[in-house]
């Protein structure tokens, strides 16, 4: 990996927020999953304090057609930098973009004007194909304007993040994934792998997603963005290459083709994420997965509206409707314990070590 270059900033003075303890455990890795209605902006807050943002959400008004504009009225970008100063968060020190569709990269160039960024973190550039999702090349633009006056890594799987006191390692970036199994991963085929498996809703611009895992002591976390298609199905199958996890943000928002047991079977979270809205992601097909997997607590950013979900209990849904933005946080200690705390009704829950 190369060099990382940062550009010094003036940190932002926040005031604090009722509703969250300012003082954090000693010895704990935080992340957030902030609601941004079906994209994904995840803060992850490491034990030594150094910052990963994990994209950024949407622009503006929070559509595909919007696009960046006046900070003060940005809907996700604001809704970061509030969950940011409940965290006594002052800057973010490397901002991860998994891919470069708007609601995982829009809102990177308001935000930047809201509070520090040091380091992106990304697979480079957009193929010609990108704008089946439209707004997808004009999009990275804007982002890559705002990249150009910071440091800034490509990381290849393999790879590992330059976070102090956690190991991240890249699994995937640019359709290529893993060549060599982590350690833990299991060395046996994986039953439930049906080739070919599940294909990408998006072919261009998801698979290309760069995911990863992230050891802290003896707690595991991985994040594979919208990853789909055969890169997602090369994690899992023929064998598995990650290992058991403690906490899965599930690929894509929870969409359909996110929704192949295999990769379940092989990583086995202990607690499953939906960062879904209320008629983004959520699929009935992910949905009804998680629902058959022993052993997986599973907690959704939203309620889903989309036909045929069934919808876990209340009490691990963080909003009922989107007239909320409310967060769901994962506190993890050194011996592989942590909790899980929904912000809607302020309940927590302990799970333990293994």
């Amino acid at each position: 990996m190369r060099p990382i270059i940062l550009v010094l900033s003036v940190a932002l003075t926040l005031t604090p927020v009722a509703g969250l303890p300012q003082t954090r455990p000693a010895r704990t890795l935080d992340i957030y999953f902030i609601d941004v209605e079906g994209g994904q902006s995840t803060l992850l807050i490491t034990p030594a304090g150094q910052t990963l943002l994990v994209d950024a959400g949407f622009p503006s008004t929070g559509t595909f057609s919007s696009r960046p504009g006046d900070p003060a009225n940005a809907r996700d970008p604001q809704r970061i930098l509030a969950v940011a100063r409940l965290a006594g968060v002052s800057r973010i020190d490397y901002l991860l973009a998994t891919h470069f569709h708007g609601d995982h990269i829009g809102g990177v160039p308001e935000l930047a004007q809201l509070m520090p960024i040091g380091t992106f973190v990304d697979h480079g550039g957009v193929n010609d194909d990108a704008d089946r999702v439209p707004g997808t090349i004009a999009m990275h633009q804007a982002y890559a304007a705002v990249r150009a006056t910071r440091g800034h890594l490509e990381p290849k799987p393999g790879d590992r993040l330059p976070l102090t006191g956690v190991d991240a390692t890249v699994v995937s970036s640019d359709r290529q994934t893993l060549t060599v199994p982590l350690a833990g991963a299991t060395a046996q085929p994986n039953s439930a792998c049906v080739p070919p498996g599940l294909p990408a809703q998006e072919p261009a611009e998801n698979p290309r997603s760069t995911g990863f895992l992230l050891q802290f002591g003896g707690f595991r976390f991985l994040d594979v963005g919208d990853l789909t298609g055969d890169p997602l199905f090369s994690l899992a199958c023929p064998s598995d290459r990650i290992g058991r996890v403690d906490v899965y943000l599930v690929a894509h928002h929870g969409g359909a083709d996110a929704a192949d047991p295999s990769v379940f079977a092989a990583v086995m979270p202990r607690v499953a994420i939906v960062n879904n809205g209320a008629v983004k992601g959520g699929s009935a097909e992910t949905l009804k997965t998680l629902h058959g997997l022993p052993g997986t607590d599973t907690w959704q950013l939203h309620r889903s509206e989309v036909r045929g979900a069934e919808n876990f209990a209340e009490e691990h849904i963080a909003n009922l409707s989107d007239a909320t933005a409310n967060w769901i946080l994962v506190r993890a200690s050194e011996d592989g314990s942590f909790t899980v705390t929904n912000h809607r009704t302020g309940a927590t829950k302990r799970v333990p070590p293994r």
